[in-house]
C-alpha cells in the first residue's frame, strides 16, 4: 500500500510536501509517522546522534507497548525513580 493512501492524502500532496511546497499539518505528521512504524522524535532526531545501546533496546520494546502498557510502564519507572 502506498504511503499516501495509508495517510489519507492524494499522490500529488504528498509529492507537494516531500518537495516543500505545501506545508504540512501535525495530524498529517503523526498519521506518516504511524504509517512508517516510528514516533515523531524519531521522525526529527538527528541520525548522527548515538544512543547507548540500552536506551535503544528501551525505545525499540517501546515502541511495540500498547497504551496501557505504556501507562503501566510510565508508572512503574517513575516509582524506581523515588
Amino acid at each position: 500500500m502506498q504511503l499516501a493512501e495509508m495517510v489519507s492524502i492524494s499522490r500529488e500532496h504528498l509529492s507537494a510536501v516531500e518537495n516543500g511546497i505545501k506545508p504540512i499539518s501535525l495530524t498529517t505528521l503523526q498519521k506518516i509517522c504511524d504509517a512508517l512504524g516510528i514516533t515523531l522524535a524519531e521522525f526529527f532526531m538527528d541520525e548522527n546522534v548515538n544512543l547507548p545501546p540500552e536506551y535503544q533496546e528501551l525505545l525499540e520494546n517501546v515502541k511495540v507497548l500498547s497504551p496501557k502498557q505504556l501507562e503501566l510502564l510510565n508508572e512503574f519507572l517513575k516509582t524506581l525513580r523515588q
